[in-house]
């Protein structure tokens, strides 16, 4: 080869010469086989001329892996998805709420036991002012003591009622225990008691039973305050012997008084009506009283 032919060589070398930042990205290999040896460069290279360059790393490619090492080819595509875990399988189990314990119910007090005589007398303390019939079971509320004590110590009082011969005796009637005046005295009760409902009226209760008579319906207040005097006592009476009667209450919420048919029957009239009128009985100078009060 003449001196001209290397000049014209060297210089079709360097005029083909492509600087690396314009040369095309290669494709990069799609297996994992090392990539195919680099070939020889150009003719030049071959015949002793300065060897090509060989395209450096672009900007922001890694380079630090040494050359020829084999390179890891990058699948192309979307990346397969991640295996997904066990359910819980790095979870921690949650924690169970143990339940909260219940306060401990405090324990009943014990029964304080009293003596048979103190027993005794609380069942005929009960005994004498009830109205009905009352269970063992009530008594035994009551008491604070067992039932089965309470009900034994009724039959004992009962058998001693009956035994010392008593004018009274404890009756088992009704699912309860209630004192009773025996029949053999009857006779005596009965006498006592018509005896009782025929006695006079005394002269504070004519007086109240007049003024409920001719103010009917009237409360006590009213009452209380005609005679000038408390009539609480004398409004019972008049109650219980069945002369006087409760007909409501008025708008303060007292209890409002009237006569009864055994009144008119006693007094041989049919209605309050015909009653006397009360002018003959009042004094002249009534006005004044009235006026002063």
């Amino acid at each position: 080869m003449t001196t001209d032919d290397n000049r014209e060589s060297l210089a079709d070398a360097a005029a083909a010469w492509v600087p690396p930042w314009e040369r095309p990205r290669p494709a990069q290999p799609e297996t994992s086989e090392p990539g195919p040896v680099a070939e020889d460069r150009e003719t030049g290279a071959a015949e002793g001329t300065d060897p090509v360059p060989a395209s450096g790393p672009e900007p922001g490619e890694r380079g630090s892996e040494p050359a020829g090492a084999p390179s890891v080819p990058v699948q192309k595509g979307k990346p397969e998805p991640a295996e997904p875990e066990a359910a819980g399988a790095d979870r921690p189990a949650p924690k169970r709420r143990r339940a909260k314990p219940k306060p401990a119910e405090p324990e009943p007090e014990p029964v304080s036991l009293i003596d048979d005589a103190e027993l005794r007398g609380a069942l005929e303390a009960i005994l004498l002012v009830v109205d009905e019939p009352v269970a063992e079971v009530m008594l035994s509320q009551v008491l604070e003591q067992p039932t089965e004590r309470v009900t034994q110590m009724l039959y004992v009082l009962s058998g001693e009622y009956t035994e010392r011969g008593h004018g009274f005796d404890l009756r088992r009637v009704a699912g309860g225990w209630r004192l009773y005046t025996r029949p053999e005295y009857a006779a005596y009760v009965e006498r006592f008691v018509l005896d009782g409902q025929t006695a006079r009226l005394t002269q504070a209760a004519l007086e109240t039973l007049a003024v409920v008579a001719y103010k009917q319906p009237c409360s006590r207040s009213q009452v209380s305050a005609i005679r000038g005097v408390n009539c609480d006592g004398v409004m019972r009476t008049l109650v219980t012997r069945g002369l006087v009667e409760e007909c409501g209450a008025d708008v303060s919420g007292a209890h409002l008084y009237r006569t009864t048919t055994l009144f008119l029957e006693k007094l041989g009239i049919d209605s309050v009506a015909q009653l006397p009128p009360l002018a003959p009985f009042l004094p002249d100078n009534v006005e004044e009283i009235v006026t002063d009060a």
